[in-house]
């Protein structure tokens, strides 16, 4: 959101953020309810939540009823939440266009594996109805788009990938030299397969070949206890280095330290590490699920396997023995990132659509 802010306000788009002071579990951000707060040259408001389930607002509701009309457009972010359904209901009662991005809630293994049957019935009865009003539904990769089709749900799709900050200058490695490393960036999350990638991390050592898996991200202790243990009894402790969460210059040098970015997830709406890893000069190594893996693919600057242990062996025996070949991987990796992933290339497009919208 802090660079969708940025992309838009850099385009003279003048833009106000409405969120509630949620922080994570328990958590609250220090902020006053209502008032407009300036803060990293943006105009936010933080509204109180009453719960953690749904994030319910009410003075959000009260606000956005109040003043939404005080807008051109709204544009919603995510859906089977409190406040993009409140805000774009108060939207679609004022006649204010609107827009809805679903942060990949209608992808079919969302729909099938987080909370499948309140999932239906809310969207039948709350969300289907602003889905079709919506002037737009903003999904960031063809294949999320491809899949809310599945939902028969009549809508106005506008694909518009997120946009990162990428490198001035992409680092100088040296491919061929030394353990080939791989990086997991990444929520620790069933769904995103680390399970199977261990084990094919374990294949291809026992058959000699010399790697390094560097692990960055944090998810649910147990689940986190579970992987760490089972790297541990593959005897992979030599081998696997867990960085936990990584931000700012911690995930830089992280991104940098690789040869390969590895994320074999079942879903993955957009997946935002991946053009992270993609800016920073890595060659991929992805899943289907993974909505920008075709694209990557084929452009040249990575690979689409299956997510499972073989596949992610072979894969990972094809990268080591034709590891020369990974520094041009590489410089195609940072070009599709810059026209196709970049901050520029998003706020463009966002303000096009935006003209659209208003226009009609």
């Amino acid at each position: 959101m802090r660079l969708i802010e940025r992309s838009l306000i850099e385009r003279g788009v003048e833009i106000e953020t409405a969120t509630t002071d949620d922080d994570g579990p328990r958590q609250r951000i220090a902020r006053p309810a209502v008032d407009l707060v300036h803060e990293e040259g943006a105009a936010r408001r933080y509204f109180p939540r009453q719960s953690s389930f749904y994030k319910m607002s009410r003075p959000f509701a009260s606000w956005a009823s109040a003043h939404v009309r005080d807008y051109d457009i709204v544009h919603v972010h995510a859906l089977f939440s409190y406040l993009p359904v409140v805000a774009a209901r108060a939207a679609r009662s004022a006649g204010v266009p609107y827009i809805i991005r679903p942060l990949g809630t209608l992808e079919r293994y969302g729909m099938r594996e987080r909370r499948p049957m309140l999932k239906r019935l809310s969207l039948a009865m709350v969300e289907s109805p602003l889905l079709r009003d919506a002037s737009a539904v903003h999904f960031t990769s063809n294949s999320e788009a491809e899949q809310a089709k599945a939902l028969r749900i009549p809508m106005r799709p506008a694909i518009i990938p997120l946009g990162i900050e990428r490198a001035s200058t992409l680092p100088a490695r040296d491919f061929t030299e030394g353990p080939l490393r791989l990086l997991w960036l990444s929520r620790l999350d069933p769904k995103k397969n680390l399970g199977p990638l261990l084990q094919a991390v374990k294949a291809v050592k026992d058959g000699g070949a010399v790697i390094q898996l560097e692990i960055a991200g944090a998810g649910d202790a147990a689940y986190e206890n579970e992987v760490r243990a089972q790297a541990q009894s593959l005897g992979l402790s030599d081998v696997v280095k867990w960085l936990g969460h990584v931000e700012g210059e911690a995930k830089s040098a992280a991104l940098f330290r690789a040869h390969v970015f590895v994320l074999p997830s079942q879903s993955e709406n957009f997946g935002i590490a991946v053009a992270e890893a993609l800016a920073s000069g890595l060659p991929c190594l992805l899943s289907p699920g993974v909505a920008v893996a075709s694209e990557v693919a084929a452009a040249g600057a990575g690979w689409v396997v299956e997510p499972q242990t073989s596949a992610l062996a072979e894969a990972l025996r094809l990268i080591i023995s034709g590891r020369p070949a990974l520094a041009e991987m590489s410089q195609t990796a940072g070009t599709l990132a810059a026209e196709r992933y970049s901050i520029d290339a998003m706020g463009a497009q966002l303000k096009q659509l935006y003209t659209e919208i208003l226009r009609r």
